[in-house]
């Protein structure tokens, strides 16, 4: 059951990861639709879009790679924290995205999947086994 369990993980961290590594690359290719809901206080824009873009990606193969998916849990766990700022803005501001405002239930519909990410992120880095640092012996250890 162990093991069916952490195979699960794994296909949902290879799942996560492919996510973020796409939204990371899309604050590459459409910096703009996302520099209208940071912060106003963290300066220019377009930096911070780059600035998670690059965390995202790096996130996103950590949680790809089975050796270091353990710390990439964690750094999302974290990451999915404070990003969450850019997201809180837009809302109690009514910041629009493509001339688009949201409801409120969209706003907590993204809360929610936020919850939800961190969950995932948290579940992956303290369920994913550390890598064994002992040698495989010649012998039958019993």
């Amino acid at each position: 059951m162990v093991l069916q369990q952490r195979t699960i993980l794994a296909v949902f961290s290879v799942v996560f990861g492919g996510m973020y590594v796409n939204v990371g690359v899309q604050h590459f290719t459409d910096t703009a639709w996302f520099e209208p809901i940071v912060p106003a206080v963290l300066g220019d824009p377009t930096i911070w879009v780059l600035i998670t873009g690059v965390m995202e990606i790096a996130i996103g193969v950590g949680l790809i790679l089975p050796w270091t998916r353990r710390y990439a849990g964690l750094g999302s766990f974290v990451f999915l924290i404070g990003i969450y700022w850019a997201n809180f803005n837009m809302w109690i501001n009514n910041i629009p995205l493509s001339g688009k405002t949201y409801a409120h239930h969209w706003h907590v519909l993204r809360l929610v999947a936020q919850l939800g990410m961190m969950v995932l992120s948290y579940a992956i880095w303290r369920h994913h086994p550390l890598r064994s640092s002992r040698k495989p012996s010649l012998t039958n250890d019993v």
